[in-house]
């Protein structure tokens, strides 16, 4: 029972499973058995997705979702699977909750985001995800007083959208360039000169680019040392990909209980090993990151700062 349900976890097909129990010397397995043992799974799971989160302050939290198909009233319909991943006291990176819901509007974020606070969800100082208005509009209903950041991948992908296909490579080192400043007041200003550079060829890259200023770059409210774990959602990216070749051996889920019971069973695995590893994050860089966001920053000063030449020898 325990290798038919490992090798459920591990996104093994019902047809290799058969084959091993066969080797095993017994009769095989179908489908149908694969799930009931796979039922094993569920108080595991169950018990991790309702645990506390008592190692607060969860400073950095990121949040992603992820379509899986199932079968519901006779037919195939798509769901959504949301993931949410956070940074604790110790800085060790931890999955705080999994859900299923039908749609990904606010009314589903702002379910899963309650839930998630009323296990004890606390002291979050930036949220980073992609830019769904129903997302964006739960963060700030359920996790009042925190910094919401712009997923950089997803915003350059909506970004190049808006120039031609010839010119998407110039676009995209340009606005590298604004991630590559090794201090917020320098970002800031790359960024300004960007938007600049692409006002007199694409105004309206530049005008998207200048209106999620404050989105895209709420990063540099916190310490340069943990820029690059915040800025994007690359790292739970990483997870979907292990999630998604796991469960494309499923194909289609038979309920939204089988999608929680193998991705369930998949981010236990993750977290634990997460828990064993070094450290995500420094704890001074926590520390320093909890006193930055309760301060008064503001948006830096850049009349003083000097015109470097970055921009216009990259569009040369």
């Amino acid at each position: 029972m325990q290798v038919v349900t490992e090798c459920y976890v591990r996104g093994v097909s019902t047809r290799r499973v058969d084959g091993l129990v066969r080797t095993l010397g017994l009769e095989g397995m179908s489908k149908s058995q694969v799930s009931e043992l796979a039922k094993e799974l569920d108080p595991v799971v169950e018990s991790f997705r309702n645990r506390p989160l008592d190692d607060r302050p969860y400073t950095f939290v990121w949040l992603d979702a992820i379509s899986q198909r199932c079968r519901e009233g006779g037919r195939v319909v798509s769901v959504v699977t949301a993931i949410a991943t956070g940074v604790n006291r110790n800085g060790h990176r931890e999955i705080l909750g999994l859900d299923v819901f039908t749609t990904e509007d606010e009314a589903g974020w702002t379910a899963f985001l309650r839930s998630l606070v009323a296990r004890g969800l606390s002291g979050v100082k930036l949220v980073t995800s992609d830019a769904h208005s129903g997302l964006k509009a739960a963060i700030a209903a359920e996790i009042p007083g925190c910094c919401w950041q712009r997923c950089r991948t997803h915003f350059m992908r909506n970004l190049l959208s808006k120039v031609p296909k010839n010119a998407q490579g110039l676009v995209a080192t340009l606005v590298r360039s604004i991630f590559a400043q090794p201090t917020s007041k320098e970002v800031w200003a790359q960024h300004k000169r960007v938007c600049e550079e692409l006002e007199r060829r694409f105004p309206q890259a530049a005008e998207m680019l200048q209106d999620a200023s404050e989105d895209i770059l709420a990063f540099t409210t916190f310490p340069e040392s943990v820029w690059r774990q915040i800025w994007s959602n690359n790292p739970q990216e990483r997870v979907n990909r292990e999630i998604r070749r796991r469960s494309d051996v499923v194909g289609i889920f038979p309920n939204r209980k089988a999608i929680i019971r193998l991705i369930g069973a998949v981010l236990c695995e993750y977290n634990d090993e997460w828990m064993v590893t070094r450290r995500y994050m420094s704890i001074g860089a926590l520390e320093k990151a909890q006193a930055a966001a309760g301060g008064d920053d503001s948006t830096p000063n850049l009349e003083s700062e000097e015109e470097p030449v970055l921009v216009e020898q990259l569009a040369a």
